[in-house]
């Protein structure tokens, strides 16, 4: 298995990994979290997707993928904080003032999981935010202390990974996903 991930900047590989099977479907593309929520619920059908076309193609794509070979199999959302929902949210605090960047959404497809893909996209998270001159970046994962989390709600990363890639707990949240609490782990960039 030879992975690599690189910015988002591939449409075809974002559709795969965070597209709708139906194009007139009205669902996530990884915008509810990453843009207002008003911009977010007049995107109707289509429309997601070309938003999503123009933000891969854009200065600032909306995220990295990972790939196995030339397949695309793993997918995370990362933007500068003050660019999400995050930075207007009542449940996950903001610490302090500098302009921490976040990584909000993890997929990895199945078939290709149980293969440290997370790992791998969260370290490719990190250098993108870094290589875009972020001081530092935060997450918001469940502190499920090893119990099984649901796979829909496990989109958000788990502390365990987010611990094995240099991050350490900043804060408790108000937040919960899947029944499990989630904290705010931050690393420094700098």
């Amino acid at each position: 298995m030879s992975i690599t991930v690189r910015a988002a900047t591939d449409f075809e590989g974002v559709r795969v990994l965070v597209g709708p099977k139906n194009p007139d479907a009205n669902v996530c593309w990884c915008l509810s979290h990453r843009v207002p929520s008003k911009v977010n619920s007049s995107l109707q059908g289509p429309e997601r997707g070309e938003f999503v076309r123009r933000m891969c193609e854009s200065d600032l794509p909306p995220g990295v993928l990972a790939y196995d070979g030339d397949e695309p199999v793993g997918w995370a959302g990362v933007a500068p904080r003050a660019d999400t929902q995050f930075a207007r949210s009542r449940k996950i605090p903001v610490i302090d003032d500098l302009p921490v960047w976040t990584v909000w959404c993890f997929r990895v497809r199945p078939g290709h999981r149980g293969k440290r893909i997370l790992d791998l996209l969260l370290e490719g998270a990190v250098e993108f935010a870094r290589e875009r001159g972020a001081p530092a970046i935060e997450g918001y994962p469940v502190d499920n202390r090893g119990a099984k989390v649901d796979q829909t709600m496990a989109f958000v990363g788990f502390r365990s990974m987010f611990e094995r890639a240099g991050f350490h707990k900043a804060a408790d949240t108000e937040s919960v996903s899947g029944g499990f609490p989630r904290v705010l782990m931050r690393r420094d960039l700098r």
